[in-house]
């Protein structure tokens, strides 16, 4: 069976090694698609809560933090989950600390494509449309470059790409040794429709 597929800047598959491969030259977004049905009761339980989790440090910290806020008797198996990602992320990028975002999100937030500022970020929609994203020849970077808007960014706007509720992404930033061309990305529009995601954001500290 096919388990990944490898096209210019990106790499997608159905298994967490699949991540690994951001740190190939020619790769800046890598995706780890998979399913998370069985974490639909808490995931339903945390978008009710209206949850805005922040925290920083090493993963024990991270999770001594976490577990604070979301009760482990009630939310144990999306604890677990983020735990796992952690470690993933960890080995990935070989960091000791990070920040970590968990939060019930109703807005746009990022509506224009951008890069990050950043080494590595991975993102996880728990629920909700997932992180829109580029390929390498859908960017005009002239236009990124000088703070164009999204029309003039996008080349297609029919060949914008998404990722699937539950996979997880990797995203290289601009600050990621000897990168070239960082992922090109943005949150999707869900305001206007009253629509919820539930969102998890690591970024190396």
């Amino acid at each position: 069976m096919k388990t990944a597929t490898i096209v210019e800047n990106w790499v997608i598959g159905t298994t967490p090694k699949i991540l690994e491969k951001i740190h190939q030259n020619n790769v800046n977004i890598t995706i780890y698609n998979r399913e998370i049905h069985i974490l639909e009761k808490e995931i339903n339980s945390l978008i009710k809560r209206d949850i805005k989790f922040k925290s920083c440090g090493n993963i024990n910290a991270i999770l001594n933090d976490i577990i604070e806020v979301i009760k482990r008797d009630e939310h144990d198996m999306i604890l677990q989950d983020i735990k796992h990602l952690l470690h993933l992320f960890e080995e990935i990028t070989s960091a000791k600390n990070f920040k970590l975002l968990l939060g019930t999100i109703n807005t746009n937030m990022c509506k224009r494509f951008h890069t990050d500022n950043n080494d590595l970020r991975m993102l996880c929609t728990y629920s909700g449309p997932g992180t829109l994203w580029l390929t390498e020849d859908n960017i005009n970077r002239k236009a990124l470059d000088t703070y164009g808007d999204n029309t003039s960014i996008v080349i297609d706007k029919s060949s914008i790409e998404q990722a699937k509720t539950g996979a997880v992404v990797i995203l290289k930033g601009a600050k990621y040794l000897k990168v070239t061309n960082p992922a090109v990305h943005r949150s999707p529009a869900i305001e206007e429709n009253g629509e919820k995601r539930l969102l998890l954001r690591i970024d190396i500290s």
